[in-house]
């Protein structure tokens, strides 16, 4: 008796899900291990230019027109944002801060989006619903950030609180950034616009980390077997896999649904770091992460509701890690 048609659907649609929230959650405890004997911006750059150039020859492959100027240009301007300002700010901070604490601070995206598209007039007001959710979103974040902040470490990193904050920028960057694309020119093909940006994002970001002096850090034979591994998953799997599952279900599901990997990830990350990489998660942090990803939850959720009276409330922006 033959399969029915719908079987392979539904398992794709599960497969693709269960790497969206995996694949991207475990991104942050990848650039942990690279990041442990590559220097930061230099890693984050290379990956992601390797991961453009492997994008850009599939989408030449399905016979995608090329690009105009005006599109390379976009693509220039979304990649500072997102994987020099965004993605780079995690690598650097993750020097210091704890991978699952990371993914926590960068989970407050959906919110800072949800904040800037209110205040330069792209969505309406916010209905009480999402003020509450802004509310508590950065009340968690002053639960995570303040403390280290006002009190010195014990026996942790010294830098804990610098490296929140150029989290919070980065996270900030990255949201302006992904306002920017819905008005900027782009291609019309999400493989091509995307391959565009990490080789933009990516050759910028392996600039400023030449600039900076991380060159004369690369040292090749002191490269773990480790970080090399973590390296090459970042390229493959993190960037390529993560970003084409995405790209497929915002084809084929509920765009609400869709958004759920911004509150699931940081769920995974947090298992992963503490499984793997023996992080430890205190009260004060269990308890700021409750309150981030309901926070999220709710502006995620409520914009998606109020964008069916309103299409196009909150962008729906993929957070390529």
């Amino acid at each position: 008796m033959s399969a029915s048609p719908a079987a392979p659907r539904r398992f794709a649609v599960v497969a693709a899900f269960a790497a969206l929230y995996l694949i991207w959650g475990s991104t942050y405890l990848g650039i942990r291990f690279a990041i442990a004997s590559i220097p930061p911006l230099l890693m984050a750059g290379t990956r992601f230019f390797l991961a453009g150039l492997i994008m850009y020859a599939i989408a030449g492959w399905q016979g995608t027109r090329k690009s105009s100027l005006r599109e390379w240009r976009t693509a220039f301007v979304i990649g500072a944002c997102l994987l020099l300002g965004g993605n780079g700010g995690v690598t650097i901070a993750e020097q210091w801060v704890p991978s699952g604490l990371a993914s926590l601070l960068v989970a407050t995206v959906p919110i800072y989006i949800a904040l800037l598209a209110w205040l330069t007039g792209s969505a309406p007001r916010p209905r009480p619903l999402v003020l509450l959710g802004l509310a508590a979103g950065f009340a968690g974040v002053g639960i995570l950030v303040g403390p280290a902040l006002t009190t010195p470490p014990k026996g942790g990193s010294q830098h804990l609180g610098l490296g929140m904050l150029v989290l919070l920028l980065g996270s900030l960057i990255w949201s302006i950034g992904s306002l920017y694309s819905k008005r900027a020119s782009n291609s019309a093909s999400p493989f091509l616009s995307s391959a565009q940006t990490m080789l933009c994002g990516g050759a910028l970001t392996a600039i400023v980390g030449l600039a900076t002096g991380e060159g004369r850090a690369v040292d090749l034979r002191h490269v773990t077997a480790l970080s090399l591994g973590a390296f090459v998953y970042l390229v493959l799997i993190g960037a390529i896999v993560g970003y084409t599952a995405y790209i497929w279900l915002l084809r084929h599901c509920d765009p609400a649904k869709v958004a759920t990997y911004a509150y699931v990830n940081p769920i995974v990350a947090v298992l992963l770091g503490g499984f793997f990489a023996s992080e430890t998660l205190s009260l004060r942090t269990a308890v700021a992460a409750l309150v981030i990803i309901g926070a999220v939850a709710v502006v995620i959720t409520a914009q998606q509701t109020q964008g069916k009276a309103a299409p196009r409330a909150l962008p729906m922006v993929a957070q390529t890690k």
